[in-house]
């Protein structure tokens, strides 16, 4: 019996998921460093963390993720940290009472396991301002043929009918995964 991904998302937030180590990643702070502050989203935006380091910064930002429990312990961070963001309970690729545009939209993880990827870049290119950016961080599928969450090459070619490709840095994630960081520019 397979589970609802969002009951399954759910559960993890009652520990500690592995994805969410409570620290913003070098790429968005120097992201943050080099670009005025403006207003984002943050797509798959967990406990906030992330949402938190960009209101410090003086970003306006809102937060969306499906996983209600996350959301929860988002509103209370928000609050210990003392500073102003809204995050919502939603789906990515429909991003119901979301309206842009937004300067910088953030997915760290997000993306690289939806299903409807179109439905999610048409969301995307919709509150996204013109020249916005998208900071995006992915793992790879390593096998094409198995359904499972990772990015693909026919998913970046999908990709570039919505964005153009600013940089990308490819790595590993924490598990040996080859994955990689990219920044695109809506059209």
């Amino acid at each position: 019996m397979k589970l609802p991904r969002h009951f399954v998302f759910n559960l993890w937030y009652f520990g500690k998921p592995p994805w969410d180590r409570g620290i913003s990643p070098p790429e968005l702070l120097e992201y943050i460093r080099n670009h005025p502050p403006g207003r984002a989203i943050d797509m798959g935006c967990g406990t906030a963390t992330n949402v938190i380091t960009l209101a410090k910064a003086g970003w306006q930002v809102t937060g969306v993720d499906f996983a209600g429990r996350a959301i929860r312990l988002a509103r209370r961070k928000i609050r210990a940290a003392g500073v102003h963001a809204r995050v919502q309970v939603g789906d990515v690729t429909r991003l119901s009472g979301i309206q842009g545009p937004f300067d910088l939209a953030l997915d760290m993880g997000c993306f690289h396991g939806v299903e409807d990827k179109r439905a999610y870049l048409n969301e995307l290119t919709r509150i996204l301002s013109p020249h916005g950016s998208w900071l995006l961080y992915v793992f790879f599928n390593p096998h094409p043929d198995q359904v499972g969450p990772g990015l693909l090459q026919t998913d970046l070619d999908l990709i570039q009918e919505y964005m153009s490709l600013v940089w990308r840095q490819d790595s590993l994630d924490g598990r040996g995964r080859a994955a990689a960081w990219f920044q695109f520019e809506k059209r």
